[in-house]
């Protein structure tokens, strides 16, 4: 059924707190400090009529080694930190989830990675208000190791985000944000709005997929996130940096898979440069090459922007995508969002060359 909804006119307007220890050091500590935080920005969430459902609240934490080998011990063996990578999923609840997982497994398979198994992630759907339970998705994590001819950290990241994106085409019968493909059905596990079948709320989901970090998300109000993921409540989970988010949407569609924190950012929205921004990622796609992955990868991972997600999901995409392709993280901060250096009098002319240089490739 065609809708008013479009996508492109997605923007959010949100609350963002970070909490780290600058030693590098883990500590329960410094997940519970997150959630205080996110518990005391209601002023920055949205929530519907009824008040019982939030637009959306999560937290960006790395993966603690120590927790999931006692929770996941029958999957990790004996590997060790880092040797793995955890992919936390939105997948339908209409009981479409096991063809979803085994797409899953084929792609980790048709990359060269052993796929560990999959892990329920124990929640509490009693917390949460009649809408976000009633179009709650299953939320599964699935395990990946680390094959011997890879190295720890990026190198087996990027390897993860191949397969992340051959999924995410597969799993939505073509590229995200598409029509589903005839035959493959769609579902409103991580949508949300009465009515809606917009393919980008309808489709499963990967919050992330990484050998560091993970994303707990969902349509919560600011309290409903630690009661909701058991995970977070238990002392053993551990991290020397969170990223929280409260989503409050301006303009847009609430649902599961919109919630922050993005793969990679949590961020503010409202980027008023979104659709021109876009189109100049997909107009230079045809010539890219990259040091880091072979045109057969490439072609894997095009598009790199979702043109089907908010305009803050689509920054982390193209965040994302240049990381994965050796960028450093700072070069690529301010490539993606420059200083307005054209016309600063006070910016110094070596500043401004390198503005104006990056500016030709962005």
């Amino acid at each position: 059924m065609k809708t008013l909804y479009e996508p492109s006119f997605e923007h959010d307007n949100c609350g963002i707190g970070a909490v780290v220890n600058i030693d590098g050091s883990k500590s329960h500590k410094i997940v519970d400090n997150a959630l205080s935080i996110v518990e005391k920005l209601e002023h920055r969430a949205g929530k519907d009529a009824s008040g019982e459902t939030g637009d959306g609240v999560g937290i960006l934490v790395q993966i603690s080694h120590d927790f999931f080998s006692k929770n996941a011990a029958d999957l990790l063996g004996n590997l060790g930190e880092r040797e793995y990578g955890i992919g936390q999923f939105f997948f339908p609840s209409d009981g479409g989830a096991e063809n979803e997982k085994k797409r899953f497994e084929q792609c980790c398979s048709s990359e060269g990675l052993k796929f560990l198994g999959w892990r329920k992630v124990p929640v509490n759907a009693k917390v949460l208000g009649k809408k976000a339970r009633d179009c709650m998705p299953e939320i599964w994590q699935g395990f990946v190791a680390k094959p011997e001819s890879c190295k720890i950290g990026i190198d087996f990241d990027r390897r993860l985000y191949i397969v992340r994106r051959n999924f995410e085409k597969v799993a939505t019968g073509g590229v995200a944000g598409d029509a589903p493909a005839e035959g493959v059905a769609e579902n409103r596990g991580a949508g949300c709005s009465e009515g809606e079948t917009s393919p980008s709320l309808a489709k499963t989901y990967v919050c992330s997929l990484s050998s560091r970090t993970i994303v707990y998300k969902g349509m919560f109000l600011v309290h409903e996130l630690r009661t909701f993921y058991e995970d977070l409540q238990s002392p053993e989970y551990q991290s020397a940096l969170a990223i929280v988010h409260s989503r409050f949407s301006t303009n847009t569609q609430p649902s599961w898979q919109r919630a922050h924190p993005n793969r990679f950012i949590a961020h503010n929205g409202e980027i008023n440069t979104i659709r021109g921004n876009v189109d100049r990622m997909l107009a230079r796609e045809e010539t890219l090459h990259s040091a880091k992955l072979s045109d057969a990868e490439m072609s894997k991972v095009l598009p790199a922007v979702d043109t089907s997600g908010s305009d803050s999901a689509m920054l982390d995409n193209t965040l994302e995508f240049l990381m994965m392709n050796g960028v450093p993280l700072p070069l690529a901060v301010m490539m993606c969002i420059p200083e307005p250096w054209k016309h600063d009098e006070n910016m110094n002319a070596q500043k401004k060359d390198f503005y104006h240089y990056w500016a030709t490739m962005m």
